[in-house]
C-alpha cells in the first residue's frame, strides 16, 4: 500500500463535519463559524464558497448518487448550466446549522436552492439523506432528507419542503441514522430510541436506554443498531429479533462507532485505545476486542466504505490507518498539529480526508 499527502487546506474554524459528493468527485468542508466550502476532492482546487449558516453550521450530507437535484428546485434560471444541461446527481448538498435551518445547495453552481426552518432558536445538528435501494428491482425512491433540531425531526424533499413533521421526542435529538435499505430512520434522545418508517410515518419498535446516546449507526446488512452511550457503554440491538446486548466498562462516553463493510468488525472509541469487534454470529459480548493503541483519548474512528482498513484518530493529533484482520495491523501513521475533528473516506476509498480541530482540511491518497 502507498500513502501519500494529496492536499490541505485550511478553514476558518473548526473542521465540524465533512461530506463527500457520491461520485468522489467533490468534498464539501464545514467550518463551525458557518461557512462550507467545496474543494475539488483530487486536486483540493477551492470549487466553492457557499455561506452555509448564521452562527454556525453543524452538518453537511450530499444526495445519494441517483437522485435528482433539482426537482422541484427553486434555482433561479441564471443558476442553470450550459446548453440546459442538469446538474449530476452528486451536486446536492444538504447542510445544517444553528439557524434552525436546513439549506440545499447546488455545488455545481455554488447556489442556494432552497432552505427550510425545522425549528426556530434550536440548532439543525443532524442531516442524513436516505439511502437509494440497491437493487434496481427495488424501484428508484424520491429523494428524502432527514434533518433534526431541538425535539423535531422532519422528512424534507430536494426543493425544500417539508414532507411530513413526526411527533417531538421526549428528549433533544442526540443522534440520527437511516437504515440501510432505507425504510426507517433511528433517532436517539436521552432516554431511548425510535425507529420511524420513512413511507407511513408510524413508529416500528421503541427502545427503552436509561441514559443519553452520543451516537448511532447500523451494520450495513441491517442486523446490528448500535448506540455510543453517555454512561461509557456501547449498546447494541438487533431489531428483527427483538434481542439486545451491552458492553461496558469503557473509560469515557462513546461517540465513535463505525462498521466494516460486511458488518462483521464494529470500531468503537471510548478509550485510549480503538477496540474493534466481532459482530459476527451471536455478537461481541463477551467476545475480546482487538486493541488499537494510541497515546491519547480516541476522537474519531472511520472504516472504509468497501474494504477492510479502519482510520482511528486520537487527541494528540495522531492518526493511524489499520488493516483489522492482518496479523500486524498497523499499516501508516500520520502526526497532526491538532486533534482530528472527522474523518470520511472517498466513496471509492482511494482518499481519506481528515478534518482538524484547528480548522485543517488534509486529504491523503491510497493506493493498494
Amino acid at each position: 500500500m502507498n500513502l501519500a499527502k494529496a492536499w490541505t487546506a485550511q478553514l476558518d474554524d473548526y473542521a465540524i463535519d465533512l461530506g463527500w459528493s457520491p461520485d468522489g468527485r467533490w468534498l464539501a468542508a464545514a467550518s463551525a463559524v458557518g461557512p462550507v466550502t467545496v474543494f475539488d476532492g483530487a486536486a483540493g482546487a477551492k470549487r466553492h464558497g457557499l455561506a452555509g449558516h448564521a452562527g454556525g453550521t453543524n452538518a453537511v450530507a450530499f444526495a445519494p448518487a441517483g437522485q435528482n437535484p433539482e426537482a422541484g428546485s427553486r434555482k433561479p434560471a441564471s443558476a442553470e448550466p450550459p446548453s440546459g444541461l442538469r446538474s449530476p446527481a452528486s451536486a446536492l448538498l444538504a447542510s445544517g446549522g444553528q439557524d434552525g435551518c436546513v439549506r440545499l445547495w447546488d455545488t455545481a453552481s455554488g447556489v442556494e436552492t432552497a432552505s427550510a426552518e425545522i425549528a426556530r432558536h434550536e440548532w439543525v445538528e443532524h442531516v442524513a439523506w436516505r439511502p437509494m435501494p440497491n437493487s434496481p428491482v427495488s424501484g428508484i425512491r424520491d429523494p428524502v432528507l432527514a434533518g433534526a433540531a431541538g425535539r423535531k425531526l422532519a422528512l424534507l424533499g430536494p426543493d425544500g419542503r417539508v414532507a411530513h413533521e413526526f411527533p417531538l421526542a421526549p428528549k433533544t435529538i442526540s443522534a440520527l441514522a437511516w437504515h440501510p435499505a432505507g425504510g426507517a430512520v433511528a433517532v436517539a434522545w436521552y432516554g431511548g430510541v425510535c425507529l420511524w418508517d420513512a413511507d407511513s410515518y408510524a413508529a416500528q419498535k421503541e427502545f427503552a436506554y436509561a441514559n443519553a446516546i452520543h451516537a448511532l449507526v447500523w451494520s450495513p446488512d441491517g442486523r446490528w443498531l448500535v448506540a455510543g452511550a453517555q454512561d461509557n457503554a456501547v449498546h447494541l440491538w438487533i431489531p428483527a429479533e427483538d434481542e439486545e446486548f451491552h458492553m461496558s466498562g469503557y473509560e469515557t462516553k462513546v461517540r465513535e462507532l463505525s462498521f466494516s463493510a460486511d458488518s462483521r468488525w464494529l470500531a468503537t472509541g471510548g478509550a485510549r485505545d480503538a477496540c474493534v469487534w466481532d459482530c459476527s454470529g451471536a455478537g461481541p459480548e463477551g467476545r475480546e476486542p482487538l486493541s488499537l493503541p494510541h497515546n491519547d483519548r480516541v476522537c474519531a474512528v472511520a472504516f472504509q466504505r468497501s474494504h477492510g482498513m479502519v482510520a482511528t484518530a486520537a487527541g494528540d493529533g495522531e492518526v493511524v490507518l489499520w488493516s483489522p484482520t492482518r496479523r500486524e495491523p498497523l499499516v501508516a501513521t500520520v502526526k497532526l498539529t491538532a486533534p482530528a475533528s472527522k474523518l470520511a473516506w472517498s466513496p471509492g476509498d482511494e482518499w481519506l480526508a481528515i478534518g482538524s480541530q484547528k480548522g485543517g482540511v488534509l486529504v491523503l491518497k491510497i493506493d493498494t
